[in-house]
């Protein structure tokens, strides 16, 4: 199970960091050809949902590598899958139909729940 995390969480906090970080640096030009959803949110909400995903992803891998609060491992597994469902909400309000990726996403997450719960 522990391996099992480290692949699972490893991906998904590679994924995050990256689209975390692109959110935080990139302009709403440069971000709006991979989500268009960039035009209908504040740019400083943008900005804080990339903050928050580059803390998360931080959250899934160091906590439990250096033993320092270890729940917060569990704490970012949840919050991305609370994260992703929002985002699923919006796509389908903004009459975006393709939400494959988000829901590849969310059962990431959830998978990594789970053996989240081994460092409490």
């Amino acid at each position: 199970m522990n391996a099992a995390y480290w692949i699972v969480a490893g991906l998904l906090a590679a994924f995050y960091l990256y689209g975390g970080g692109i959110k935080v640096v990139r302009s709403r030009d440069r971000l709006r050809p991979m989500m268009a959803w960039v035009d209908s949110v504040p740019m400083p909400a943008v900005r804080a949902i990339g903050v928050v995903e580059v803390l998360g992803a931080a959250g899934l891998i160091l906590p439990p590598l250096t033993g320092i609060a270890p729940w917060l491992a569990l704490a970012a597994a949840i919050g991305f899958v609370l994260l992703q469902i929002a985002a699923t909400r919006v796509h389908l309000r903004m009459g975006d139909r393709r939400i494959a990726l988000n829901l590849t996403l969310v059962l990431t997450a959830a998978a990594t729940v789970w053996p989240a719960t081994a460092w409490l």
